[in-house]
């Protein structure tokens, strides 16, 4: 997911799209553990839209009390 397409989201869109994204990475890594993940990239790749989701979120509060 892009940064452009997580500003158009609330924060609370933003909060349960990365609680997901959490669970999912969560899920990832227990299936590397047992060795039934192919696609190990993926990790990566959901790392990075955590990130993502984690800044947008903290601006969005940021700048929410000033408005």
């Amino acid at each position: 997911m892009k940064a452009s397409e997580i500003n158009e989201l609330s924060i609370e869109e933003i909060g349960k799209k990365l609680r997901d994204s959490r669970d999912e990475l969560l899920d990832l890594r227990l299936r590397k553990q047992a060795g039934q993940l192919e696609k190990t990239h993926e990790i990566r790749l959901l790392r990075r839209d955590i990130a993502r989701c984690q800044t947008v979120l903290a601006r969005k509060k940021k700048a929410s009390p000033a408005a």
